[in-house]
């Protein structure tokens, strides 16, 4: 291991000082990595306001002005000031202080204070990135439920080189407990526990019992290894049963031990409806969390933003902050989530009406989020029937090992009966 930078020992130090056990789960590279405060940024916010200030490397007008197209700026309502300068790596801090308090609006157990301030990521994928940069090195498992979202596989085997350790999310139609303690009572190295509900490509959300096994058995595991648990809370909100736990899990994690790290990740992808903006959070919670602790890490998780990709859409960020401030966007946001949720209830009238269903497939346990995943019955093929309702019924749905998933977020709900009727007769042909 090469030395280390000073601020990194610095970041290291003050992390091992508050929490032994987070420095211990930290990876290589998160023990390497550092905000670099003392170098050009450091700098530069150091001349920030001098009347001579040749230190940003952006250009700017003879009036001090940031200098852009009027082509583009012409197109956008928002201040040029907010739209095309570098933003910061931590991200804009009115953002990250309107999104801690949002998560804890939406997560009414979690304290305000117990918590870090959330550092902002391009959107879901590069937050897991950047957790994968801090924690996870070759021999690091990852324990997650199957089915799982396929880019995992890219974001944590494949960048990383750390180990997907699966379980079957379903046993008698419920969450797994026992797979998942199995999983976690396996031995071997550092262990990371992921959990994204709603599941994708389920659909699934755990009940509030379920939440409660899922924590016991975290909790039991906590008491003899440390690990962390990483809440991927890209669909959160999106719930449409009574008794299912509406809060993201990270809420049950955050204080529970001093043996665990949680880490949320979220973002206004999906919540907020806005797949291209690319703006997500990663934010940190371990019981006893102090200060210094949280600054360390936030300052770790940037250093890791500004090695990757120095910081994330300015223009983004900008346009969320201000929709937060416009007074329908709450009532616009209920109102999707009420689209969606007519989609989930005219799915499971179609599968209710059609019992014929069953000689070919059977939904996955579903509840909330977009998705919904079909079981094929015998000896039909996912991929086949996949191929055939492209070129015979015109129906396209993604195959994931064996499951069909339909992605009922994207369609009409007037067009969902012929989606699982177009389905169903691929099924009948190909038995033939």
């Amino acid at each position: 291991m090469p030395e280390l930078n000073p601020q990194a020992t610095k970041l290291n130090e003050a992390i091992q000082h508050s929490s032994a056990v987070i420095f211990n789960l930290l990876s290589e590279r998160g023990r390497e990595i550092f905000f670099p405060h003392a170098g050009i940024l450091g700098q530069t916010a150091e001349a920030k306001g001098k009347e001579l200030n040749a230190t940003i490397g952006m250009a700017c007008n003879d009036n001090g002005s940031i200098m852009c197209l009027d082509c583009m700026s012409g197109e956008i309502s928002i201040d040029d000031e907010l739209v095309f300068p570098y933003a910061s790596s931590f991200g804009s801090k009115k953002l990250r202080e309107s999104w801690q308090k949002k998560i804890v609006s939406k997560n009414p157990t979690i304290e305000q204070s117990n918590i870090s301030m959330p550092v902002v990521t391009s959107a879901l994928t590069h937050g897991l990135n950047v957790v994968g940069y801090l924690f996870m090195d070759a021999n690091t498992e990852i324990i997650m439920p199957e089915p799982y979202w396929g880019n995992y596989n890219l974001t944590f085997n494949i960048t990383f080189g750390s180990k997907i350790i699966t379980f079957p999310l379903f046993k008698d139609g419920k969450f797994n407990i026992k797979g998942l303690r199995e999983k976690l009572n396996a031995g071997g190295p550092k262990k990371v526990i992921l959990l994204n509900f709603p599941n994708n490509p389920s659909g699934y959300t755990p009940t509030n019992e379920e939440t409660k096994a899922i924590v016991n058995a975290v909790s039991e595991y906590s008491k003899k290894q440390n690990v962390i648990v990483i809440s991927d809370d890209a669909y959160f909100g999106l719930v449409y049963e009574p008794g299912v736990s509406e809060e993201s899990i990270f809420s049950k994690f955050y204080k529970l031990s001093e043996n665990i790290l949680a880490v949320k990740i979220d973002g206004i992808t999906k919540e907020d409806y806005a797949w291209g903006l690319r703006v997500g959070f990663v934010t940190f919670g371990c019981k006893n969390g102090s200060p210094e602790l949280y600054n360390a890490l936030e300052d770790k998780a940037a250093g890791a933003v500004r090695a990757t990709i120095s910081n994330v859409s300015h223009l983004s960020q900008s346009l969320i902050l201000q929709a937060f401030d416009k007074e329908k966007y709450e009532e616009e946001k209920t109102e999707r989530k009420k689209i969606l949720r007519s989609r989930y209830e005219e799915i499971k009238k179609v599968i209710s009406d059609n019992p014929q269903y069953e000689k070919y497939f059977k939904p996955l346990p579903y509840n909330s989020g977009y998705f919904m995943c079909l079981a094929l019955s015998g000896k039909l093929d996912a991929e086949e029937i996949r191929k055939h309702l492209l070129e015979s019924y015109d129906t396209g749905i993604i195959a994931v090992n064996n499951y069909l998933r339909i992605a009922y977020s994207s369609l009409a709900q007037k067009k969902l009966k012929d989606v699982f009727n177009n389905i169903y007769l691929a099924c009948q042909d190909k038995e033939k």
